[in-house]
């Protein structure tokens, strides 16, 4: 279990974050199971402390720079996902039930529907859920901005090892901006259980 191979700077990022929060979290667990255990086992209670201002002031202070360990790198992050920069290519990309359409309009005008290859119809060196029919091509070393809308329901497009997630909404226009700096497969998914129209 794991993140896909990162294909993003954004994605390598995540994947840092998501190691530098859960370094955090393992040492606050284990100082807290070690406290409970040794707590529960020991025999030597003082019963007649009733309070202590320099543990009060520690377990006050510990937990606000934990946070600032962990907010200030968020902070970061959030501010780079939104950053937008000049893309080379829009893709607009549009939610359906069950599929995708995508439009390139900057160099020619190109429209096709993605959708999903039955279970049926895969060959072997063909992935089940994730391979569709007809794949969009987007340009390595520069950056890509997607407009995404919904025809009909709410919808979801990520492609999780570039680090992009929006909602697709039906009359409401939501954008990305990835920059993908290796070739290869990126799978998409929806993200989202589309409810019936």
């Amino acid at each position: 279990l794991g993140f896909q191979n990162a294909a993003s700077p954004l994605m390598e990022q995540l994947i840092f974050f998501h190691d530098h929060s859960l370094t955090i979290l393992i040492l606050m667990i284990s100082i807290v199971a070690f406290n409970m255990i040794t707590t529960i086992f020991n025999l030597n209670i003082d019963q007649h402390m009733l309070e202590s201002q320099e543990l009060e002031l520690f377990w006050t202070i510990v937990p606000s720079f934990i946070l600032i360990f962990i907010g200030l790198p968020s902070i970061r992050l959030l501010y780079l996902m939104d950053e937008v920069y000049k893309p080379s290519i829009t893709i607009k990309t549009i939610g359906h039930q069950w599929y995708w359409s995508y439009e390139y309009s900057d160099f020619c005008n190109v429209e096709f529907d993605a959708y999903m290859i039955p279970s049926t119809d895969l060959s072997n060196k063909m992935f089940r859920l994730l391979d569709v029919d007809n794949r969009t091509v987007i340009p390595i070393n520069s950056q890509v901005r997607s407009l995404i809308t919904a025809a009909d329901v709410l919808h979801s497009w990520a492609v999780p090892n570039l680090g992009v997630s929006a909602d697709a909404v039906p009359g409401r226009l939501n954008q990305v901006n990835f920059y993908s700096n290796r070739p290869g497969l990126s799978f998409g998914q929806c993200s989202e259980i589309c409810g019936a129209n």
